[in-house]
């Protein structure tokens, strides 16, 4: 569960199981700290989360486009978990993919803020008290952030949907 939690921000297999080894090394090194004021699950998730985050401001500092060299690249696709069911037509397989890298991209570009609630709600499922307390935050901020990253998304796609034409 940490390495797929990780694998949804950065979208890279290996990067998201070094990050789970940080996480792990993380609670080894302050499980003396855990105060269990949450679940332990819900710290954990807490680090990998951080960690991921972390790793991402990392990658823009040192590329800003390093992101569009994962686009590309067959291996790190994490389409393969979310795409549309394989078509006989090539048309449509290709269109397919293309929805899914344009849904991608425009994820990426959301702050990591809205894009760790959203994607903690939508992808993994928690409640907006579980998330709050992953990022550390309140029920009403986390609200915030999944309706701004909705309303983000939404006007990305619908632009790029109405210059496609």
């Amino acid at each position: 569960m940490v390495v797929n939690t990780c694998y949804r921000f950065v979208f890279n297999r290996e990067d998201a199981e070094d990050l789970a080894q940080e996480v792990f090394i993380e609670v080894h090194r302050s499980l003396d700290r855990f105060r269990e004021e949450s679940k332990l699950s819900t710290w954990i998730y807490r680090i990998a989360v951080t960690k991921s985050l972390d790793h991402l401001r990392r990658l823009k500092r040192k590329k800003r486009f390093s992101s569009l060299k994962r686009l590309i690249g067959a291996d790190d696709d994490p389409a393969a978990s979310i795409a549309a069911p394989e078509r006989d037509n090539p048309a449509d397989a290709l269109a397919d993919k293309e929805r899914v890298a344009v849904l991608r991209e425009a994820l990426e570009s959301l702050p990591d803020s809205q894009k760790a609630a959203f994607l903690l709600s939508k992808q993994d499922g928690y409640g907006n008290q579980e998330i709050a307390d992953i990022l550390q935050t309140s029920v009403p901020a986390v609200e915030s952030l999944i309706h701004r990253a909705k309303k983000n998304l939404q006007s990305r796609l619908q632009r790029y949907y109405e210059s496609e034409g």
